[in-house]
């Protein structure tokens, strides 16, 4: 009958140690022991994933910028464009369009006109839903149009191409808005003859019975027929 492998292995220890000695100092060197545990290399992480990570968070990084810029601030806002030279002389008569632009800004064009007395100015519909409202206390808004003088409204114009008139026969500076778009100030102004500018409401400080924007509106209004009229302070 064969022999027990471990039971001969006891006897050749115990009979030839130094032996048994360099055969394990043998087996040390040359490969992992009985029963010992098998070491497993940490994975080294993937480069595309880390790749992936960081093109997400530039993709975000330049959304979110985007974002930002698209937000319109006050000195960008299209509604406080205006648009040509300033009238260099008063005409017999003047033309103004009523519009709402494809991106959803409202506006009188020109924003200031500058008739004769007796002069008639026309404002047509273009675009959009408006009205040409003088600033005044008729209309029960601050009077900013010359004391005693009509306070005159076109009322709701819906229909493009219709228009509205008005002749003025009182020399003066006569500010006119959108009553529906007063909180984005689609506002105006009509200058008539050659009024002395220090005694006209149109002239005067926008008043704190005005939103922000319109008060903005109106002082760039007035700045422009202060321009217009050689009255500087």
């Amino acid at each position: 009958m064969r022999p027990n492998r471990n039971a001969w292995t006891r006897r050749r220890v115990l009979t030839a140690t130094g032996i048994a000695t360099v055969v394990g100092l043998s087996g040390c060197t040359s490969g992992p022991g009985v029963g010992q545990p098998t070491a497993t290399p940490t994975p080294t992480p993937s480069p595309t994933a880390t790749r992936a990570d960081d093109d997400h968070h530039e993709e975000g990084g330049h959304h979110e910028e985007e974002d930002h810029h698209d937000t319109p601030t006050h000195e960008e806002d299209p509604q406080h464009e205006h648009d040509g030279p300033l009238p260099e002389a008063p005409a017999a008569s003047a033309s103004v369009e009523m519009l709402t632009t494809e991106s959803g800004q409202h506006h009188f064009e020109p924003h200031i006109v500058w008739v004769e007395e007796g002069g008639t100015v026309s404002w047509e519909l273009t675009s959009g839903v408006h009205t040409a409202t003088a600033y005044a206390e008729g209309n029960r808004l601050p009077q900013r149009v010359p004391e005693g003088t009509e306070a005159w409204d076109s009322g709701m114009v819906s229909e493009v191409g219709a228009t509205f008139e008005h002749t003025f026969d009182t020399p003066g500076v006569y500010d006119y808005v959108c009553t529906p778009h007063r909180s984005v100030a689609m506002s105006g102004t009509v200058v008539v003859g050659h009024p002395d500018p220090h005694d006209q409401p149109g002239l005067s400080e926008p008043g704190s019975g005005l939103g922000e924007r319109e008060r903005h509106k109106l002082e760039e209004l007035n700045e422009m027929v202060n321009e217009m009229l050689g009255h500087t302070h």
